[in-house]
C-alpha cells in the first residue's frame, strides 16, 4: 500500500516537473521580454522628471489659472485639433493639455505643457515628431512585444498566464522532501560557493521561490489589462459574486439644453471651481475638456496623493446644470473592496501604491522574473549534457574492459 501512495507521488511530480519544464521553455522568451521591460518602466517618471525641466514650475502664493486659459494656450500650439485631457498637478508641477492623435499616427500622442499660475506656455512634446522615443518603445515592447497590438497583446496574455502556472508548479518543485537541515538549507539558501551549476540552480530556485507572492502579484494586475474575461472574473471573486459594472458616465438632461448661455468651456470653468471647492488639498487633477455631445457629463478626477492615481475622487456634472453625479466607485474611500482593488491596479502593477520602497521592490521583481527564463533554460540545458557526458563515461570504460 506505502509503495502505491509512493508511485502515485511521483508520478503527479513528475507531470508537474513535465509541465514546469516545456511550459517554461515555451514561454520564456516572451517572459524574459516582459520583464525586462517593466524593470526598465518602473522609474519612468522619476526619469523624466530629472530630465525634462518643464515638467516643473516654481511654486506661488496664488490660485491656478481655470481650464479654459490653459485650452487658449494649447490650442495657439495644436491648430484645429481637438483635445483628449487635461491634467494639473501639484503645487510644482506644470499643467498640461493632451491630444491623442496629434502627430502624424493615430497612436501619436501630443502634450503642451503649461505653467498653470500664468498660463504660460512651457513646452511641447508629441511622440510623433519624429524623434526616438525610449519610453514609447519599452512599452511597446512590454504590452505586445514590439508587434501590432492585435498580435501582440493576447501573444503577452498568455505568456504571463503561463508564467501563473509556472510560479505554482515552481512551488512545487521547490517544496522540500524532508525537513531535514539539509534539505532546508538546500530549499532557503543559496550556496555562493558552489559551481556555477549549483548557483545558477539556487538562483533559479531559491530566488524564485522569495519573489513568488509579487511575482504573482505583478502577472495578475498585467492579466487584468490583457483579458477582460480575467478582469471580470477576479472582480466576481472580490466582490463576492457582482459583476464588474462598464465603465459608464451619467447622462446630461438633454431637455435642459440651451437653459444657460455659457459654452462647455465655461461651464467646465465652473465645474472646476465648484470641485476645488471640495477638494481644497488634491495633489493631481484631470479632467475631460471637450464633449463629444449633449448627453455626456463634464468629468473631473481629484487625486489625494501626489505620484499615485489610486486613491481619486471622480466628479461628473450635468454639462447644461451643472448637477452633481454620483457613480459606483467613484470615491476610493467609499468604494467596495472589488472596486478599490480595480483603482489599485496600475499602482499595485508598477509599485508606486508603497512609494519609492514600492518602485525599488517592483524593479527587483521584475528583474527576478527576467532571470528566471534564463537560469531554468541553463538548468535544463546542464542537464540535459549530463546524460550523454555518463553515456560516453560508460563507452570508454566499455573499451578498456574489451581490451
Amino acid at each position: 500500500m506505502k509503495s502505491k501512495k509512493n508511485s502515485g507521488k511521483s508520478v503527479l511530480r513528475r507531470v508537474n516537473d513535465w509541465l514546469h519544464l516545456w511550459l517554461g521553455l515555451a514561454s520564456g522568451i516572451v517572459v524574459f521580454i516582459v520583464s525586462i521591460t517593466g524593470c526598465i518602466y518602473v522609474f519612468e517618471p522619476d526619469i523624466k522628471d530629472a530630465l525634462e525641466p518643464w515638467r516643473f514650475v516654481e511654486a506661488q502664493d496664488k490660485p491656478f489659472v481655470p481650464p479654459s486659459q490653459l485650452l487658449d494656450t494649447a490650442a495657439v500650439y495644436m491648430p484645429g485639433v481637438k483635445p483628449t485631457g487635461l491634467t494639473y498637478s501639484n503645487k510644482e508641477g506644470a499643467a498640461a493639455v493632451g491630444y491623442m492623435g496629434g502627430g502624424n499616427r493615430e497612436a501619436d500622442f501630443t502634450a503642451i505643457f503649461i505653467n498653470p499660475y500664468t498660463g504660460e506656455f512651457l513646452k511641447k512634446q508629441s511622440s510623433g515628431d519624429g524623434q526616438f522615443d525610449f519610453f514609447h518603445f519599452i512599452i511597446d515592447g512590454h504590452r505586445a512585444l514590439w508587434l501590432p497590438y492585435e498580435i501582440g497583446r493576447p501573444v503577452v496574455g498568455i505568456a504571463t498566464l503561463i508564467f501563473v502556472v509556472l510560479l505554482f508548479t515552481g512551488l512545487v518543485m521547490w517544496w522540500p522532501k524532508k525537513l531535514s537541515k539539509s534539505e532546508l538549507n538546500k530549499s532557503f539558501k543559496i550556496k555562493w560557493n558552489g559551481k556555477f551549476k549549483r548557483v545558477n540552480y539556487d538562483l533559479h530556485n531559491v530566488v524564485g521561490f522569495y519573489s513568488l507572492i509579487l511575482a504573482f502579484v505583478l502577472a495578475v494586475t498585467g492579466l487584468v489589462w490583457s483579458f477582460e474575461w480575467f478582469g471580470n472574473g477576479l472582480y466576481y471573486l472580490t466582490s463576492g459574486g457582482e459583476e464588474k459594472p462598464g465603465h459608464h458616465h451619467p447622462h446630461s438632461d438633454v431637455s435642459k439644453a440651451g437653459m444657460f448661455a455659457d459654452d462647455t468651456v465655461s461651464m467646465l470653468d465652473k465645474a472646476w471651481y465648484k470641485t476645488l471647492a471640495l477638494e481644497p488639498n488634491a495633489q493631481g487633477w484631470y479632467m475631460t475638456p471637450i464633449l463629444e455631445d449633449e448627453e455626456d457629463a463634464i468629468e473631473l478626477t481629484a487625486y489625494q496623493e501626489f505620484g499615485t492615481w489610486y486613491n481619486r475622487n471622480e466628479y461628473y456634472y450635468d454639462q447644461h446644470t451643472l448637477e452633481l453625479y454620483r457613480v459606483q466607485g467613484d470615491r476610493y474611500s467609499e468604494a467596495s473592496l472589488a472596486d478599490q482593488l480595480v483603482m489599485l491596479n496600475y499602482d499595485m502593477h508598477v509599485g508606486i501604491v508603497w512609494g519609492l520602497p514600492g518602485k525599488i521592490l517592483a524593479f527587483l521583481i521584475s528583474l527576478i522574473s527576467a532571470s528566471l527564463p534564463i537560469t531554468g533554460f541553463l538548468v535544463w540545458w546542464n542537464k540535459k549534457k549530463k546524460p550523454k557526458k555518463n553515456s560516453q563515461e560508460k563507452q570508454q570504460l566499455a573499451k578498456t574492459a574489451r581490451a
